[in-house]
């Protein structure tokens, strides 16, 4: 049986790839054979380089395809990782004499044993006062943190508590002194503020802002798609202006993806876009309109908007209209409405609330100086008819 922690080689050249920056790929080229002992042929692209292997299965011929490539590639490999040391670092947490409990539990010696494993623990307890003995020490990690010209060393019983030591220390010794203002160089400001901005895009992003900037349509087209469902393989083509660039993946999403980046290398080749101030736009400012609220203004119009206009002229609170009472008759009512503007208060009746309130805004205005409002044309009233 195979060690479950030793890695496979698709494993290991997944590590090569991502050493390299690169992307592996996998490609069914052929399927042969009756269906009770098929063989499969596939296709395994590292960078330039490709190799291929045979296997029984898809899975084997892919590690076969691995292995092959790990033996024959000429790409640089990452340093392999020193294996752990499996130190038993708390020697008293499994003791000795506890392994048998199931079996003489069935044989009827639970009694005995719990003795028994009493008795070794009391003697493993012992061996650890005794001289000599080796105890477990917990460990102690340091970190060193180096802000500017400036060191600041950190300890503590676990990685995370020692870089909070240090940054601790950082914090106490830099608090009181100022900031230092970066001064952008000449030459560098345009290029590294655009590289930075676009680290954060993806390049299909990056090649729409590049296309609507310089005004040049944009499309892109799956060209080709084969493989069997399982294992799909997809060709897809960019075109941008003059610019036509493919990229082939195992999804349409990566196919497009190696597309951009394909065609951003010849976009990026442009001669830079000529930079253009934008001319500053003066907002005339519209003059108040100061409205005159003269003992004449708004004769013609509606009391209740008649007061609250010039109210707003003034700049003051608008009216407050209340409802006092309802007195009479149901078909003979009379409403009694109050209207307050600053400390003023006057009163109207009518028949309705709507007469009510204009009656009482029509007093304001005569309390408050102004002339009587033009009364409006009688509308006829409708008769009824039975």
């Amino acid at each position: 049986m195979a060690n479950p922690k030793e890695k496979t080689p698709m494993c290991l050249v997944n590590e090569l790839a991502r050493f390299n920056r690169i992307q592996p790929q996998y490609k069914l080229l052929n399927e042969r054979g009756p269906a009770h002992a098929k063989m499969f042929t596939v296709q395994l692209t590292l960078g330039e380089q490709t190799w291929e292997a045979e296997g029984s299965s898809i899975k084997k011929a892919q590690h076969a395809a691995a292995s092959k490539a790990l033996n024959e590639t000429t790409l640089p490999k990452p340093t392999p990782r020193p294996p752990k040391n499996n130190v038993n670092n708390n020697p008293g947490r499994h003791w000795p004499g506890s392994l048998g409990e199931g079996l003489q539990w069935k044989a009827g010696y639970r009694i005995a044993n719990a003795k028994l494993s009493a008795l070794q623990r009391v003697r493993h307890l012992r061996q650890c006062v005794t001289p000599g003995y080796h105890c477990p020490v917990p460990k102690i990690f340091y970190v060193q943190l180096t802000v500017g010209n400036s060191e600041f060393f950190g300890e503590g019983k676990t990685r995370q508590a020692a870089r909070h030591n240090a940054a601790m220390k950082a914090l106490q010794a830099l608090q009181n002194e100022p900031i230092p203002e970066k001064l952008p160089q000449n030459g560098e400001t345009g290029k590294e503020s655009e590289e930075d901005k676009d680290a954060n895009k993806s390049e299909i992003s990056v090649v729409f802002e590049i296309a609507l900037k310089r005004n040049i349509p944009v499309s892109f087209e799956v060209i080709k798609e084969s493989g069997p469902p399982h294992m799909k393989s997809f060709v897809t083509r960019v075109t941008v202006g003059e610019f036509t660039a493919e990229g082939e993946g195992n999804s349409k999403k990566l196919s497009k993806k190696r597309a951009a980046m394909a065609v951003l290398q010849e976009l990026k080749k442009l001669p830079p876009l000529p930079v253009i101030e934008k001319p500053k736009l003066y907002f005339k400012k519209r003059p108040k309109t100061i409205l005159k609220t003269g003992p004449e203004y708004g004769q013609g119009m509606n009391p209740i908007s008649r007061l609250a206009q010039i109210q707003q002229a003034k700049k003051e609170k608008e009216p407050e209209y209340v409802l006092l009472s309802e007195r009479g008759m149901p078909r003979r009512r009379e409403f009694v409405m109050q209207v307050k503007v600053g400390n003023e208060i006057t009163t109207g009746t009518g028949p309705n609330k709507k007469i009510a309130k204009r009656n009482a805004a029509e007093a304001m205005l005569l309390q408050l100086g102004y002339k009587a409002s033009t009364p409006l044309p009688d509308q006829p009233e409708k008769v009824r008819t039975n």
